[in-house]
């Protein structure tokens, strides 16, 4: 057990070795707790998934610089891990609970026209829209647009018309 505490050091008082120690320990831990929590935490980016990124982004820093006990780190993010697993799990299995979660696309652009109440809402302007249109649909010609969404995940998509 000396070994340990000689490697891996205890509270905040640590050396570049021993930071550099925990450092590994918590990447690998992290690549665990990552594959663990699936696919859709980085994939989709949506608020529920944005949230997991910070939130272990946040403790598990703590556990490298000594400022938590490490176990007691791992466990609260082994936790976390597992309700953004749950929640997947039933956000994908319910319409409505998606809805509450992660919202719904809002219509930005429509028969020619900006829909300004849903642009105040999604809190974007035109130049936000028209980016979203040269991107998706390499075009600045709105008359080749049929409809522009803002996603729940925030990117702009466009429907081009037939």
């Amino acid at each position: 057990m000396d070994w340990a505490l000689q490697l891996f050091g205890q509270g905040t008082d640590l050396t570049a070795l021993q930071m550099s120690m925990r450092g590994i320990t918590i990447f690998i831990l992290a690549l665990a707790l990552i594959r663990i929590s699936g696919r859709r935490s980085f994939g989709l980016h949506t608020p529920l998934d944005n949230i997991i990124t910070i939130l272990l982004g946040a403790v598990l820093s703590r556990a490298v610089v000594g400022a938590s006990p490490f176990i007691p780190v791992i466990i609260c993010c082994l936790v976390i891990v597992l309700i953004h697993r749950l929640l997947g799990f039933l956000v994908s299995r319910n319409e409505k609970l998606s809805s509450i979660i992660e919202g719904d696309k809002m219509l930005l652009f429509k028969d020619g026209h900006f829909v300004d109440e849903n642009m105040k809402r999604a809190q974007v302007c035109k130049e936000n829209v028209m980016q979203g249109v040269r991107e998706s649909a390499s075009t600045e010609d709105l008359s080749k647009i049929d409809r522009v969404y803002i996603e729940r995940n925030g990117v702009i998509s466009v429907i081009k018309k037939q």
